[in-house]
């Protein structure tokens, strides 16, 4: 069986080569082609090539027979997913908040937040799911540690289960409604502060926990000169 994976995340991509490492399977790593800085050491290295998914979609149904999107930002061409059997490890919990940055808008929405892996179909965070679980969420967490901690159980799950993934042995679950979804530009326009807006204490709190995950800037307000100012909160729960 000939496999492929394409990640634009250095974590995804290390936990995936050592563990197809220990195993019999031969798997060709792709990321797309913005992530040539990011991989530029693996790129040199020939353990990792640059591919736009969209101009080489005949060239991935022509020579595979499965392949995995670990955090990939490219979308899967409908003839792709309809040719090839493709799964997606999603860092969500299906149907709530898919599309971009989960734990961002969970924070926000309260709705659950978890990992998911599915089978990939036209729309995005779409198909049957295959493996699924939740994870808690406290009021001391920020994007990143709630991301940090989907991140642990995604691979979780994958390895856990990569055998029955690869062979296609797994139950499929149909999403019970589609649920909702949030686009890069939902994401984008959180992230100017309206210093003017009213809110509760606990809004505000949430907010800025939900924009809070280094090392990225994300909120920010514009001062009375113009010039971008940068927010994000430190929160720490106290341990007894």
């Amino acid at each position: 069986m000939n496999l492929f994976i394409l990640t634009d995340n250095k974590w995804w991509y290390k936990k995936a080569f050592d563990t197809f490492k220990r195993t019999n399977y031969q798997v060709r790593f792709f990321c797309s082609p913005k992530g040539l800085k990011l991989f530029e050491d693996e790129i040199n290295q020939g353990t990792i090539e640059s591919l736009d998914v969209k101009e080489n979609c005949n060239f991935l149904i022509e020579n595979f027979d499965l392949g995995f999107s670990c955090h990939c930002k490219q979308i899967f061409p409908k003839s792709l997913v309809e040719n090839v059997r493709c799964i997606n490890i999603h860092p969500g919990l299906n149907p709530y908040n898919r599309g971009w940055f989960p734990q961002v808008f969970s924070l926000l929405n309260k709705k659950p937040i978890g990992a998911t892996i599915h089978l990939m179909d036209s729309e995005v965070d779409h198909g049957d799911i295959l493996y699924q679980q939740q994870i808690e969420v406290f009021e001391w967490d920020t994007s990143k540690s709630v991301y940090d901690r989907v991140l642990d159980l995604e691979y979780k799950l994958f390895n856990e289960n990569l055998e029955a993934l690869i062979v296609g042995n797994y139950e499929q679950v149909k999403m019970p409604n589609t649920g909702n979804y949030n686009s890069i530009s939902d994401y984008k326009e959180l992230l100017e502060i309206d210093m003017d807006k009213p809110v509760t204490m606990r809004e505000a709190i949430d907010y800025l926990r939900a924009m809070t995950h280094p090392p990225y800037k994300n909120a920010y307000f514009l001062a009375d000169n113009g010039e971008m100012v940068y927010v994000a909160v430190d929160i720490e729960k106290r341990n007894t």
